[in-house]
């Protein structure tokens, strides 16, 4: 199963694929916005993890990007961020995000939203993971 990770901070999608690579998920990882929507288009991804502040596009514009797309529309998306104002919890929901990571965050965290996403019933992928 496909996760597209948009990320530009290296340490921090390093951290981010390695975690993900632990729930035997296969990640394409890019720095910008801009990549990850090609990216999505070009392989339609079981998950999105978006970083919010990201050069080209940012994270919400993809977002809104892949939620307009009809053939990625259902693709769940978590946002990533260090924004932790409600009203940017509130930007980012709009902007069609599934659920909402504040940084930092540690792997635990990061795995818990990553299951709850895809095993609530969007796809048939369960964990075993303990």
């Amino acid at each position: 199963m496909t996760v597209v990770l948009a990320e530009d901070d290296v340490d921090i999608r390093d951290l981010v694929q390695i975690v993900l690579e632990g729930l035997d998920l296969t990640v394409t990882a890019v720095g910008n916005g801009a990549e990850a929507l090609a990216e999505c288009r070009r392989v339609k991804p079981r998950l999105l993890l978006l970083d919010i502040t990201m050069p080209i596009m940012n994270g919400l514009e993809v977002c809104r990007e892949v939620r307009a797309d009809p053939e990625l529309k259902d693709v769940p998306v978590i946002l990533m961020t260090a924004r932790a104002q409600a009203s940017d919890v509130q930007a980012g929901m709009e902007a069609g995000a599934d659920t909402y990571i504040i940084k930092p965050f540690g792997p635990i965290e990061l795995r818990e939203h990553v299951e709850d996403i895809l095993g609530n019933g969007r796809g048939d992928w369960t964990t075993n993971v303990g």
